[in-house]
C-alpha cells in the first residue's frame, strides 16, 4: 500500500483571480497595503472566480495523485488576515507600522484593539466549495482546510490592547475554536492549523502555544483529523539561495512536546533535511513530511524523494508517514506544481 499524499494550503492562482498572494503583491499592480488590506472586500461577481479558481485547484491536486487536497487558498489574500477580517476585535482601517524580524521586515498591519470575539464563520463555505470540487471529479478524497494558529496571528498583526500575550493567545485560540467546530460540524474531517512561529518562537510556543492548540482543537469530534503545520519560514522570492528560516533543530523539541497530542504534525524536510533521530519522536503522531521544496524551480527527481522516503521507513510504519510539499505552493507556477507534486506521488507509489 503506498503511503498517503497531501498539500499543505496555498496553490498557485490563475491570473482572473482578483487577487494575488500577499507576498507577490507588492511586486505586481497591487499595493497589499492601500489597495488589499484596507479595501478587500469580496463581491458577488468576484465569488465565482473565488469558486472557479478552487475548483481547478482541487482538480489539478487530483489529477497529480494527491488524496487529502486542500482548497488552495485561493479566497487568501493572506492566510491569517483573511481569518483576522472574519473575527471581532480586529482594525483593518487604522493600520500600525511595524518593524519585525531583527530589522529585517518593515510593513503596515491590522491592529487588534478590543477584545478578540469569533465571526460569522466563512471555512465552511470553503470547505463545502473544495469539497463540491473533489465530488465531481469522481474521488472519494476528502478535502482539507487550514486556519492560522494563536501565535501566527500574533507574529502578523499589531496588539494594541492586550496586557498579555498569553491571554491574547487564549482569546484567539477560543475564537478559532468556533470556526474549527463548525468546519467539523459541515463535514469536514481535516482539519489543519498552520503555527510555523512555533518554530521561530519555541519558548512562546512551549510558554502557552502548546495550551491554545488544545483550545483551538477543543471538543472535536474524534474522526476529524487534528493536524498542525510548522515550517521554518518563506523567502522574499523564488530561488532566493539564502534566506532566514527558523532553526529547524528545534522540530526536536516542538515534536517531542506534541507527538500523542494531535493526530498529524506537517514539517518541511527537502529544504534543510533533518537528522533521521527526529523521526524517532513521532511515536503515535503520524508525520506528514515535506519531500519537494517550494521554494525553488529546480524539480525533485521522483528516485530522489523515493531514497528519502525509505530511509523514514526505516523508523516510521508507512501508515504514519503521510508525503506533501514543505510548505504552500503559492511562489511556484502551475506547471512547476503540477510537476513537483505529480513526481511526489510517484516517489508515493513506488514505496
Amino acid at each position: 500500500m503506498p503511503i498517503k499524499t497531501t498539500c499543505i494550503g496555498a496553490f498557485p492562482k490563475p491570473d482572473y483571480v482578483p487577487i494575488k498572494d500577499w507576498f507577490q503583491i507588492e511586486h505586481g499592480a497591487q499595493n497589499y497595503t492601500a489597495d488589499v488590506l484596507k479595501n478587500w472586500s469580496e463581491s458577488p461577481e468576484n465569488d465565482v472566480l473565488f469558486a472557479r479558481a478552487t475548483a481547478q485547484a482541487v482538480q489539478v491536486q487530483i489529477d497529480c495523485g494527491i488524496d487529502v487536497p486542500t482548497d488552495g487558498e485561493q479566497r487568501r489574500e493572506n492566510y491569517v488576515h483573511y481569518q483576522c477580517r472574519h473575527m471581532g476585535g480586529f482594525d483593518f482601517v487604522d493600520l500600525e507600522h511595524r518593524i519585525l524580524r531583527n530589522g529585517a521586515y518593515e510593513t503596515d498591519l491590522p491592529a487588534i484593539r478590543g477584545k478578540i470575539s469569533a465571526g460569522a464563520s466563512v471555512l465552511p463555505r470553503d470547505f463545502r466549495e473544495a469539497q463540491a470540487a473533489s465530488d465531481r471529479a469522481a474521488s472519494d478524497r476528502p478535502a482539507k482546510i487550514t486556519l492560522p494558529g494563536p501565535l501566527t496571528i500574533m507574529d502578523t498583526t499589531a496588539n494594541c490592547f492586550y496586557d498579555s500575550d498569553a491571554a491574547l493567545a487564549r482569546d484567539l485560540a477560543d475564537a478559532l475554536n468556533v470556526e474549527v467546530l463548525a468546519l467539523a460540524d459541515a463535514g469536514c474531517v481535516h482539519i489543519q492549523v498552520d503555527e510555523p512561529v512555533f518554530a521561530r518562537k519555541p519558548d512562546a510556543a512551549m510558554d502557552y502555544g502548546l495550551e491554545t492548540l488544545e483550545r483551538v482543537f477543543h471538543g472535536v469530534p474524534n474522526h476529524v483529523v487534528r493536524t498542525v503545520h510548522m515550517c521554518c519560514g518563506y523567502p522574499e522570492h523564488i530561488d532566493q539561495p539564502e534566506y532566514p528560516k527558523a532553526d529547524h533543530s528545534v522540530y526536536h523539541q516542538l515534536v517531542a512536546a506534541l507527538d500523542g497530542k494531535i493526530d498529524a504534525l506537517s514539517i518541511e524536510d527537502c529544504h534543510c533535511h533533518s537528522d533521521l533521530s527526529l523521526f524517532e519522536k513521532f511515536t503515535k503522531t503520524t508525520a506528514i513530511v515535506g519531500f519537494v521544496d517550494i521554494a525553488v524551480s529546480a524539480i525533485e527527481p521522483v528516485d530522489q524523494i523515493v531514497a528519502r522516503m525509505k530511509a523514514m521507513l526505516e523508523i516510521l510504519p508507512p501508515e504514519r508517514l503521510i508525503a506533501a510539499p514543505d510548505c504552500g505552493l503559492g511562489f511556484l507556477t502551475l506547471a512547476q506544481t503540477r510537476t513537483k507534486l505529480t513526481n511526489l506521488c510517484r516517489a508515493a507509489a513506488q514505496v
